[in-house]
């Protein structure tokens, strides 16, 4: 099987929990909800960056290319100081959300390069300038730039003209669960010499003060001679980092600076940002004692012109006890965790084995561009999985160590979700922009992740639907800023793709996910078609602004919004419920009668779009809908993906399936005798391959060709890199209505927001998303399975060429693909104009995922570490070469 696959299934069965630690801190825990305890929830404003170095987080730690236990009992990550800068470089710098022109946004360089899914052997890389870091820079230029100018980055200030940069990589190897060998590669690019101050740093999480039983117990750290740390902990027992060579070990405690912060008397003489103020200021801010719950080793260095150094340290959980405690344990600890021939073999050994795996993995047709995509994919994808706690009971009583809330603060954001309480591993759309989860970024993310770890893939979508995250009335959570908003319900769609990559056999998997989704899909019955006539709302459905205005919001005149997108989404929830109890079926009769209740839902739901009005015939296609109390209508005759995503709702049913349930074929028959008004969604039949096939879709075949008319016209949706989500006729035909006495514009937008609705940070009005691409490519691969090549479209509109619908499909996977690869002029579509990303050999192969992608060029736009649902290219590639 190979050794990371034997390590993956010993940690599955048990036997060995290789997954125990791992990249689970935090790019970012400043400015999140979790630590915001301000009376309006003005999260950005109550924690800022420049808090962090001196604040202690209550929740979670943040840290560079750090690491730590799945209890985030302790944490390990890196902090620099190039001599420039008068604060350590211990996290991340970007904007809050009110201070960039496009929202937040992260201005720095740093990239996740490898990563076995047990975290055996994995590489992460980062780009430091070795001049000041223009913090103040970059929030006054885009504090006073427009929305109509871009953003203005950090590669855009000059720091890294003449290559005036360290390239770090750090490397982690496991000799065991709980053993890394990390080796530190460090280059100077530039011309002349520079200094570098290199601190491995490793502390524990404050949890002794909130003053709660069983958890006020203050754990220790020792720092001794000859690079040793020791941690002690009285759960987790004693901790190790030991260093090659003779670097200081300095200690301070995890303990908020209350006299820089706020102007008073602090818990601690050495409080969290103790060594840096050592450091850089000389303050005697370190324990002369060395011992705290906070410490680092210093490795100074002065690099020549393209020098390049190495540091070797390890960190090991080495007893299950910490009584033992003297410099002679120190030294013995230290001993044991060999850095020499030892610690080699463990990472050549691992490194080894993480390329075996890959190549196991990379199809032998794929070209080592498209090898080396999917392996930084999956890179992102490990880790962005982070360790995430947040008791929402507690949260909204406030903070121990804290002021007392007002009475008003108790019941603000969240305060419907008293059930939740999370202290889990969970996989982040971003660990950086997004450090929380989003509910349909998470069902993605988890197709992506069931390529290379299935089982973590079906207990994440397990985990959202448990008790302490699932509402007791059937709602899944949103995301922190708000788990009352409503994402699209595709965590059925998810576990059924889930469920087909893991080999379609863990039935027990599925049946405890459909258990889940049914109080969830009558949640959505019972609170998002309040008309009761089939036709859904849901609000802006994580399409941000693809409106005319914030769906999520009072609409601006009485009437219920009735959304295409959100009858559509029902429509393919109704379908994977179906598809789920089928398969349960064969092999439990007690699920028959629930596939018959989805197999007519469905029909209801599918149906409803056109009978209520979504359908619009002279344009060919699916807009949203105000109704007015009086029973009049409005269209919103916006061309979006808003009326792209009925493609995405249709399903097979086999001749086979019905044989094996005679009870589903019976009710089928009733249905289309007695109800023939349905047969449009759910008549249509093909014999192929010596079985007869029926079509249940959304979409009938004369719907389906006027849509494609539209969704392939290179004018509209068509670009060179997939589907963009608004018609490219709104450039030259913005779309306006008014309502209420005001005017409401959508205008094809093919890069950044120009509009602050809803929160400006992202947007639908014209770029390219992979998750709606990905989506209605699937359905077009259904539809191909069912029609084969008896039905065949013009592609692109007006090119006098057909294709089969599967045809079309692979094409529009190669576009997304596309954005990543190297063209024939060298360059990677997704980075843009910048020439440093484009030309230079030391950044060119570096990959960010980013969020979205410009609707003409394919740059990436928004998050750009976001590897989250972007990592779905992985999925493409593989596919496309037929693994």
């Amino acid at each position: 099987m190979g050794a990371e696959r034997n390590r993956l299934a010993d940690a599955d069965a048990g036997v060995d929990a290789w997954r125990e630690w791992g990249p689970y801190l935090s790019e970012r825990a400043w400015g999140t909800v979790r630590e915001d305890y301000s009376e309006h929830g003005t999260a950005w404003d109550y924690f800022p960056h420049d808090h962090a170095r001196s604040r202690a987080y209550r929740w979670n730690e943040d840290g560079l290319g750090g690491i730590c236990d799945e209890r985030q009992t302790f944490a390990f990550a890196f902090a620099f100081w190039n001599g420039q800068d008068n604060i350590l470089k211990e996290r991340i710098f970007g904007l809050a959300g009110p201070e960039g022109n496009h929202g937040e946004d992260a201005k720095e360089y740093w990239w996740y390069l490898d990563s076995t899914p047990t975290h055996s052997w994995m590489t992460w890389r980062y780009h430091y300038p070795q001049a000041h870091f223009p913090y103040s820079e970059l929030a006054e230029v885009n504090r006073a730039r427009g929305r109509e100018e871009p953003e203005y980055e950090l590669v855009d200030t000059g720091v890294f003209d003449e290559d005036r940069y360290f390239s770090i990589n750090v490397d982690y190897a496991k000799a065991s669960p709980t053993d890394y060998c990390i080796l530190v590669t460090i280059t100077n690019h530039g011309p002349e010499a520079a200094p570098l101050h290199v601190l491995p740093t490793l502390w524990f999480r404050n949890t002794w003060a909130w003053g709660l039983p069983g958890w006020s117990d203050v754990p220790q750290l020792h720092g001794y001679d000859a690079g040793t740390l020791v941690a002690k902990h009285r759960i987790l027992g004693r901790l190790v980092l030991a260093g090659e060579g003779n670097p200081e070990a300095l200690c301070c405690d995890n303990e908020s600076n209350a006299e820089r912060l706020w102007g008073l008397e602090s818990r601690s003489k050495f409080p969290k940002d103790g060594i840096g103020e050592y450091l850089i200021n000389g303050l005697p801010m370190v324990n002369p004692e060395r011992i705290g719950t906070k410490g680092a080793l210093h490795y100074e260095l002065n690099l020549q012109p393209g020098e390049t150094r190495q540091i070797r340290l390890r960190l090991a959980l080495v007893a299950s006890s910490a009584d033992e405690w003297s410099p002679e344990a120190a030294k013995r600890d230290h001993a044991a965790l060999d850095l020499g021939a030892d610690f080699d073999a463990v990472v050549a050994a691992r490194r080894a084995e993480a390329d075996a795996y890959f190549a196991d993995l990379t199809p032998p047709t794929a070209s080592a561009d498209e090898a080396l995509v999917l392996r930084q994919a999956v890179a992102g994808l490990m880790w962005g999985k982070q360790f995430y706690h947040y008791d929402v009971v507690r949260w909204l009583s406030g903070d121990p160590a804290g002021q007392p809330l007002s009475e008003a603060r108790k019941h603000g954001r969240n305060g419907h979700w008293w059930h939740m309480s999370s202290f889990d591993v969970i996989s982040m759309p971003d660990p950086w922009e997004y450090p929380w989860y989003a509910a349909w970024d998470l069902a993605f993310q988890c197709v992506a992740i069931a390529r290379v770890d299935p089982s973590f893939a079906k207990e994440q979508l397990l985990l959202l639907l448990r008790e302490w995250y699932m509402h007791p009335n059937g709602q899944i959570p949103a995301y922190e800023w708000a788990f009352d908003d409503v994402n699209p319900p595709v965590h059925g769609w998810a576990a059924l793709k889930v469920f087909e990559l893991d080999g379609a056999r863990d039935y027990d998997f599925l049946a405890r996910v459909l258990h889940k989704l049914l109080m969830n899909f009558t949640w959505w019955v019972n609170r998002k078609d309040t008309s009761g006539n089939n036709v859904f709302e849901g609000g802006f459905l994580g399409l941000d602004n693809v409106g005319p205005f914030d769906r999520g919001a009072v609409l601006p005149i009485a009437g219920v919004l009735e959304q295409s997108d959100g009858t559509a989404w029902m429509s393919m929830y109704a379908l994977n419920l179906l598809e789920m109890t089928l398969v349960l079926a064969t092999h439990d009769r007690a699920y028959v009668d629930l596939a018959t209740k989805f197999f007519e839902h469905f029909a209801y739901i599918a149906s409803a779009a056109f009978e209520q009005g979504l359908w619009d015939d002279e344009d060919g296609f699916f807009y949203d809908v105000i109704r007015q109390a009086d029973g009049t209508q409005v269209p919103l005759k916006v061309r979006s993906v808003v009326g792209l995503l009925p493609l995405g709702a249709n399903t097979i049913l086999s001749s086979i399936t019905l044989a094996r349930l005679p009870e589903v074929a019976g009710r089928l028959r009733w249905f289309l005798t007695n109800k023939p008004e349905y047969a449009d969604v759910v008549g249509a039949r093909r014999i192929r391959d010596g079985q007869q096939l029926r079509l249940l879709t959304a979409v009938g075949t004369d719907h389906l060709l006027m849509i494609l008319r539209r969704m392939l016209d290179e004018e509209e949706f068509l670009s060179p890199y997939g589907l963009r989500t608004l018609s490219r006729k709104h450039l030259k035909e913005p779309y306006t209505v008014e309502l209420g006495g005001t005017e409401f514009t959508v205008g094809y937008e093919p890069a950044e927001s120009a509009t602050g609705l809803f929160g400006g940070n992202s947007n639908w009005r014209g770029p390219i998303w992979f998750p709606v691409n990905y989506l209605i490519i699937e359905g077009l691969r259904r539809f191909g399975r069912f029609f084969g090549d008896d039905l065949q479209v013009e592609y692109p509109t007006g090119s006098g060429v057909k294709r089969t619908l599967t045809d079309i499909a692979d094409d529009l996977s190669r576009r997304q693909v596309a954005l990543f690869l190297r063209g024939e002029d060298g360059k990677r579509p997704l980075s843009g104009d910048v020439e440093l990303f484009q030309n230079d050999p030391r950044w060119r192969d570096l990959l960010p995922f980013p969020e979205y992608f410009h609707g003409d060029t394919g740059a990436g736009l928004g998050a750009t570490h976001q590897t989250g649902w972007t990592a779905l290219v992985l999925d493409y590639i593989l596919t496309l070469h037929g693994r």
